[in-house]
């Protein structure tokens, strides 16, 4: 079989549309045109986006301002006096969590806030913990699991600010041996 051989699929080649050829074509007094108006002249088209002196779209919808990051990862908000409420010594994991019905979604993952106040020792266990809700279970005498540690922020903001290492030595012994 070669590309000559090939015809298109019935129904998805059209007749290209023959305007000024007389009544008869079907396309005959106006041409599609309608009757009067801006659009049924001739000369320069109208441009993109333009609605009749009307406000466009366009810049109806440029007030809307600001970032959305589709990178964000979404957690489901818990906070220590949500925790309060569980029963001293116990271990706290995510799957308790929504047993006990105070995680809502199966998806999110988990943040544990330091909105309220604690007084029970509880070993914690979730995805990702405020500092001072990490305080706050602490100086209540129970733990801390952290399952998806955050990075370091120290050590990622020292690594972006070191320079990159040159060389002088060598750019000025080939800048010398050039001269020669």
């Amino acid at each position: 079989m070669h590309q000559n051989d090939l015809s298109p699929v019935p129904g998805s080649v059209h007749k290209k549309k023959r305007v000024a050829r007389g009544n008869a074509s079907g396309h005959g007094t106006y041409s599609g045109r309608g009757i009067k108006g801006q659009q049924s002249r001739s000369g320069p088209d109208l441009r993109i986006g333009f609605e009749g002196g009307q406000l466009p779209l366009i810049r109806a919808l440029s007030r809307l301002r600001g970032f959305n990051n589709i990178f964000r990862t979404e957690y489901e908000p818990i906070n220590v006096s949500d925790l309060a409420k569980l029963p001293a010594g116990s271990s706290v994991t995510i799957e308790s969590l929504r047993k006990a019905g105070i995680v809502k979604s199966s998806r999110l993952p988990v943040k544990i806030l330091g909105g309220g106040e604690i007084s029970v020792k509880l070993s914690v266990e979730a995805d990702r913990f405020s500092a001072s809700a990490r305080a706050k279970i602490e100086a209540a005498g129970g733990s801390v699991n952290e399952l998806n540690p955050a990075p370091v922020k120290e050590a990622v903001a020292q690594r972006s600010n070191v320079p990159a290492e040159t060389d002088v030595d060598s750019d000025s012994e080939s800048s010398e041996k050039k001269e020669d």
